[in-house]
């Protein structure tokens, strides 16, 4: 959600922030901007456009700008409609410029202090309160570190912002709370972004922000002070993203891409961690072993796709590791007012590890006295892996698509391994630990052969394209499987979907079925297949045409309604993480065909760093 890159440097910044610019599209975005200081005029000089990054390089084009100091950001609306004044960076009386992720909860009495002090606002954003305090402060003779920190004091809600002031060229301030924002570290030159992923082309040498550090940045030096005013060192370290981890190479989008590289990504997730059949425990950190000694229970906390795999590691759980487990959405969480127990585990799990509602959710459930907290997450040094007392990297790789794909299968992954180590301390026998082991090692090959079916499942999106409403069904571990195949086919194709558990759809669900509602079944050979057979049959009856996911084709009869598709026999512990991908392929298709901006689906955002 929003990005941000600014820089400071001897040689001229522009082709770097916009080059930053376009590596944090995934992020989902409005309208993009950049503000640059003319160092010989002392002249603040911006561009803003309503639309894509490469809009804003084509007027760039036609009206150059060019500065060794320049701050840029793509913005996704959250006060003030997409439009050229709300876009960032937003400024204060031709002298100061800002931009900003988060939101700031006090900005409307802030605005009104403002107002009262004689500044005009232009745009309808809480951004510009900003820019307007930190030029108040400039004008009672602060310099620009100390306008922004008296600022800071001020604001609450979230951010992280980075500013520029014509009085101080060769300069740029930034901070951040509860928003992810980075210092790049180059050779005469230094860099500040919300994402690793926009300035990799020009340093992989990263400090990342904690809590309440504001930092100022000159060409050949940085500082950083915390939240008091002290000044503080943080750790420098070396990224290991490469620039063309964020490139689409051969496909035709990120999400595409991102699915066909899941038997790699997922070979990630159990490399090094399993061991002669068993899992080394000692890849949750090296805290892990007491702190699951003591485990009782299990409390899943995350959002959107990450609660979906929540949902089937409940299964997982309690079926395989005989542990209870509780699964919630982190925004209803936080404000629940649950009952905390010692030695019930948190399980957060987020992609971004930035997701505001779970980081919230886990430090409500840290105040209220529950156990330890495990972080399931894809990004290093991200606020969550930085907050939880566990961690467990996905190792998924840069997901650039806004639609969740190989986050969702390593996340599936990471929660099948933390099964068997609590399992160990319950009922699970070292045989049963092999045999799951021994699945999840088949993944890769298991996966690669469902890929194969590319062509058949493009066939089958071609029946979805023109229509309006789907409808998805699953039963047992398999109905979020379901619920996550819905949501994909939401997100992108914007095709309004819905996923029922099959035994409910008597209950309500039936009144919709027709010809022009198709209906996605998830339907492995497992104990509860007979029972879904019964429930399509009340689909076909009723005029419903079918599309199946199965073992083989003994599921039903063939038709013009009853469209089949075999992936053959799976192991029963894994066929979660199987069925996913055709679901994932016949979403990417629908949208292909229906021309949908796949990778930035309209109003959503990879990260999301607000409440």
């Amino acid at each position: 959600m929003c990005g941000i890159i600014g820089a400071v440097a001897e040689r001229d910044v522009v082709p770097i922030l916009l080059e930053g610019l376009k590596r944090l599209e995934y992020r989902g975005y409005d309208s993009a901007g950049l503000a640059v200081i003319n160092h010989s005029s002392r002249t603040l000089e911006r561009q803003r456009v309503v639309g894509k990054v490469k809009e804003l390089e084509t007027l760039l084009h036609s009206t150059p700008l060019a500065s060794p100091t320049g701050i840029a950001h793509t913005r996704w609306a959250t006060h003030g409609k997409p439009s050229l004044a709300n876009a960032h960076p937003q400024v204060s009386k031709d002298t100061v410029a800002v931009v900003h992720n988060g939101i700031i909860e006090n900005y409307l009495p802030l605005r009104l202090q403002l107002e009262q002090h004689g500044y005009e606002f232009r745009s309808d954003t809480d951004t510009e309160v900003i820019a307007h305090f930190i030029h108040h402060f400039l004008q009672q003779g602060r310099e620009l570190a100390a306008a922004v920190f008296e600022t800071l004091h001020i604001l609450e809600g979230t951010y992280a912002i980075c500013v520029i002031y014509t009085g101080e060229p060769g300069r740029l301030v930034a901070a951040r709370r509860h928003a992810p924002l980075i210092v790049g570290i180059g050779i005469g030159e230094n860099f500040i972004a919300s994402d690793v992923a926009a300035i990799v082309p020009v340093t992989q040498r990263v400090i990342f922000l904690e809590d309440g550090d504001m930092v100022t940045l000159q060409r050949d030096q940085f500082t950083i002070l915390d939240f008091s005013g002290q000044p503080v060192t943080r750790q420098i370290h070396t990224s290991t993203l490469q620039a063309d981890a964020v490139e689409r190479g051969e496909y035709r989008h990120y999400m595409q891409k991102e699915i066909f590289e899941q038997p790699r990504a997922l070979r990630n997730t159990f490399d090094n961690r399993i061991y002669q059949g068993r899992v080394l425990e000692a890849a949750f950190g090296p805290k892990a072993k007491p702190l699951f000694d003591n485990i009782e229970a299990v409390q899943i906390i995350a959002c959107g796709t990450s609660y979906h795999a929540g949902l089937v590691a409940r299964y997982w759980l309690e079926s395989l590791a005989k542990i209870p487990c509780a699964v919630e959405i982190a925004s209803e969480f936080r404000y629940r007012q649950p009952l905390a127990n010692p030695h019930t585990l948190i399980v957060a799990i987020s992609q971004s590890g930035e997701t505001a509602d779970t980081l919230a959710a886990v430090q409500e459930a840290k105040r209220l006295g529950f156990g330890p907290t495990l972080a399931i997450c894809n990004v290093p040094e991200s606020s969550l892996v930085r907050l939880a007392d566990l961690v467990w990297m996905t190792h998924a790789g840069p997901e650039m698509g806004v639609a969740s794909t190989k986050a969702f299968t390593t996340q599936l992954l990471s929660l099948l391994i933390l099964t068997v180590v609590l399992g160990r301390r319950h009922q699970m026998t070292a045989e049963e630990e092999k045999n799951i082991v021994t699945a999840i090692l088949s993944l890769p090959q298991e996966i690669d052969k469902v890929l194969l079916l590319n062509s058949q499942i493009k066939q089958w999106a071609e029946q979805f394209a023109n229509k309006n409403h789907a409808l998805f069904l699953g039963r047992g571990i398999h109905y979020p499987i379901a619920m996550e195949g819905a949501l994909k086919l939401k997100e992108i194709s914007y095709i309004h979907a819905e996923a029922y558990p099959a035994g409910e759809l008597k209950h309500g669900p039936l009144a919709l079925v027709d010809a022009n509602m198709p209906v996605v079944a998830v339907a492995p050979n497992d104990a509860l297949q007979e029972k879904l057979k019964s429930n399509l049959q009340e689909v076909h009856a009723r005029g419903g045409q079918l599309f199946i996911f199965a073992n083989h084709r003994a599921i039903m009869q063939s038709s013009d309604y009853v469209k089949i598709i075999e992936l053959g026999e799976i192991n029963e512990i894994i066929s979660p993480l199987v069925y996913s991908i055709p679901l994932q392929l016949l979403a990417y298709h629908a949208a292909v065909i229906k021309g949908t901006d796949v990778d930035q689906p309209r109003n959503l955002a990879k990260s999301v760093t607000v409440e």
